[in-house]
């Protein structure tokens, strides 16, 4: 989710891009790009990525950073150290590229919270509130920038079909009958229902600390979560 996203608000979105790493990532994505205007090869670097991957981390750093419209297809073509014809052979536009930033944190959000949910101590609810507990820890780094569905979904508001927001909502679907299942699994009632409930606590928290840059929302709304749980266990 998120996410979120953990999107959620992704720990991993803040933890990898730490200063020495954007550095020299920009240093390399300079000079391939300077060699890519020449005409050069543009395939791949000495880290052996090829064109396509490099594009979409790129992306994923600036748009989770600045927002999609605040970006250009050429500063993505920058950073990733490709030609803008390079990028568009593999994108046939910005909305491709920006559904594909989506995507690509899709699987990785949903394996975060399901690493969260499994390795927390206690009872079902315990473990649904520890999502939210290790989500506001993620939202302490000064890097977090919220969850990158949400965000895109607000920029696209007016966007309805665009197939990001497909995409975004796809995600959000998916955590919620991740939760819905694991609740059926602990004999927990009306799953389907109570699935919806932490999924609205949970994208609300991803709101309010964005608006208000207090991780302490998330840790209210994982207790309000567990408390939903509980109460439809017994």
């Amino acid at each position: 989710m998120n996410g979120h996203e953990m999107d959620a608000g992704r720990r991993d979105a803040g933890n990898r891009e730490t200063g020495s790493r954007n550095a020299a990532e920009r240093g390399a994505g300079s000079r391939a790009y300077a060699r890519g205007r020449t005409g050069a090869k543009t395939t791949g670097t000495a880290s052996g990525k090829p064109a396509r991957e490099r594009i979409v981390d790129a992306a994923n750093r600036l748009f989770y950073r600045e927002g999609i419209r605040a970006v250009s297809v050429d500063a993505v073509a920058d950073e990733a150290g490709v030609t803008k014809k390079t990028l568009y052979y593999h994108f046939r536009s910005k909305d491709d590229l920006v559904a594909e930033y989506l995507a690509s944190r899709d699987q990785p959000n949903l394996a975060l919270f399901a690493a969260w949910f499994d390795r927390a101590e206690g009872d079902v609810a315990d473990k649904v509130e520890a999502i939210f507990t290790e989500l506001a820890r993620s939202a302490r780094h000064p890097k977090w920038k919220g969850c990158g569905f949400l965000r895109t979904a607000a920029e696209l508001a007016n966007m309805p079909g665009h197939p990001a927001m497909k995409i975004g909502a796809g995600h959000k679907k998916k955590f919620e009958e991740w939760i819905a299942g694991q609740l059926r699994e602990n004999g927990t009632g009306n799953p389907d229902a109570i699935a919806r409930q932490v999924m609205l606590l949970m994208d609300g928290a991803f709101s309010t600390m964005l608006v208000h840059r207090d991780a302490a929302y998330a840790e209210e709304a994982g207790r309000a979560a567990g408390s939903i749980v509980r109460a439809a266990a017994r």
